[in-house]
This record gives C-alpha cells, structure tokens and sequence, in this order.
C-alpha cells in the first residue's frame, strides 16, 4: 500500500467527502477565472480534455474488452456529463457559484421524489421549488438585461442534465466498472463536444500560467474528487451521506465567497438554506452510491 492510500486509509471519511468537494468547487472557481479569456464552453472542454487524457492514462481501457453496447452507452453518460458540465460552466458564468450549484442541486431532488413517492420526498421537492423561487426573486438581480436568466436557466438545464445523468449512471455502473466507463465517456464527451471549446484554445496556452490554470481545473474538477469519492463512498452510511451532501451547497457560497468574492444576499441564502435542507431529506432515502459505479449521484462542478 502506498503512502497516499494509507493516509487516506486513516482519514475519517466524512473529511474525504468533504476534501471531494472543496477540490471540486476550487476548480469551478479557478474556471471562473478563466472565463476572461476564453469562454465558459471553451473553459468547459478543456476541462473534459484534460480529464479524458489523465483517465486514459491511468485507467488504460483499451486493455480491457468492450462489447459495443457497453462502449455505446458509457460514450452517452460521457456525452450527459459533458453537456451538464458545459451548462454548470454558462451558470457560473452569469451567476454566483454558490446560487448555482444550488439551483442544480433540483435535479436529483426530483428524482427522488418521482422514484420515491413518499412524504419526505414530496416535502424534499416543495422545499427545492421554493429554494429557487426565493433565489431567483429575491437573490437574483433581474434589472437591466437577460443576463441573470441566462444564468438561472443554465442552471436548471444543467440540473435536469444531472437527472437524466443519474438515472444513466445506475445503468451503466450495473455493466461496467465506473471508473472505466467515466474514461470512455469523458473522452467521448471531448470528441463530441470540440467544436463548442477547441476554438479557445490558443488563449487557453498563450502563456505557462495559463496552461497550469487549465489543467488544475481538470484535475481539480474531475480526476480528484472522483478517485476521494472512491475512498469516502464505501466508508459513509446513507445518513452521514445526506448530511455531508447537503452541506455542498453551503461548501459552494464559502468557495464563491473566500476565492472569488460573492457575497450572497438574504434571498440566496433563504434560498440555499431550504435547498440544502430538500437535498438532505431526497438523500436520506437512499444508500449512499457504491463504489463501483460512476459518480452519478455526485455533483458536477
């Protein structure tokens, strides 16, 4: 066992999860910064770019066999996460990053509460719709153009994304090791996705700082909290995972506050608070996922 691996194996899992989505919304914050030279799809495909390249080094696929119908269906999950990180990227690009990992967090609380059917799942829902609604009217500065509903729209679209994501996941994590599979499909998502993000990039590698900046994004983003998630997601109880998701939203504001300066107002944090409270009821139905399948229940970011 490695150094890392033991280290890891001595933290408490709760701190993994949490390392998962600090790296995560780190890298959506570096992204944001790069957004002054190239745009938000443009920042996005690099991102899948240099996530597709490092998986296919370290998982190497080709050794393993494929039928067709396994590299068809792990080529679209690639091609749903791309296009809803792609969406996260337009979101973050109009609105604070806290409000909108919020507003996408609505995906798979309504997936819940359709799968599920109970009472805590229908209060899970009421509480997301008003989240947004107290985000969007009150949260949200809404004079002078479109450019916040641009932004709470990609949101929503990249939260819808995330459900049909979810419900992709969980089919292809019952035929394929997930980290296989996130490697065919992140670097099929590349493939399909380049003509949105390949034109930014000679201003993406004009200078050394840039290029670290681009690949940290990737690495930060992608590669990192999916292999924590590995660690953390066989260690947490279903109660423990509500908890800890829940708290993503809130892990999002302080990002967006501390690195980028986005101070949230009243209306976004009413709106964070009841979202983070419907995300934590819609988790709580449900076991934790497995470590063998593909991130489909973790935020995109």
């Amino acid at each position: 066992m490695s150094v890392a691996a033991r280290a890891l194996d001595r933290t408490p899992a709760p701190a993994i999860f949490l390392a998962s989505g600090l790296s995560l919304y780190l890298g959506s914050a570096l992204a944001v910064g790069l957004f002054a030279v190239a745009s938000a799809t443009e920042v996005g495909w690099a991102r899948m770019a240099v996530a597709a390249v490092v998986l296919l080094l370290i998982v190497r696929p080709w050794r393993l066999r494929w039928t067709l119908a396994e590299l068809i269906g792990s080529a679209v999950f690639g091609l749903v996460l791309g296009g809803m990180n792609l969406l996260f990227y337009v979101a973050i690009d109009y609105l604070p990053l806290g409000v909108a990992v919020a507003i996408e967090f609505t995906g798979p609380v309504v997936v819940a509460a359709w799968g599920s059917g109970s009472r805590r799942s229908a209060l899970a829902l009421v509480l997301a719709v008003l989240g947004v609604a107290a985000i969007s009217l009150t949260g949200v500065d809404w004079s002078g153009d479109a450019i916040a509903a641009i932004g709470l729209l990609a949101a929503l679209a990249a939260g819808a994304s995330w459900a049909v994501y979810m419900v992709l996941g969980r089919r292809i994590a019952a035929q394929r090791d997930g980290v296989a599979s996130l490697s065919i499909g992140m670097a099929a998502a590349a493939l399909g996705y380049a003509p949105l993000g390949i034109g930014g990039v000679s201003a993406m590698t004009a200078n050394w700082t840039l290029i670290l900046a681009v690949i940290g994004v990737g690495i930060l983003s992608s590669v990192l909290p999916y292999t924590l998630d590995q660690v953390a997601l066989t260690r947490l109880s279903a109660s423990t995972f509500a908890l800890l998701t829940a708290l993503l939203p809130a892990t999002a504001t302080l990002i967006g506050l501390v690195v980028l300066g986005q101070l949230p107002s009243l209306g976004e944090l009413a709106g964070l608070l009841a979202i983070s409270v419907a995300v934590a009821l819609a988790t709580r139905t449900a076991a934790p996922p497995s470590k063998e399948g593909p991130p489909s229940e973790l935020p995109p970011g």
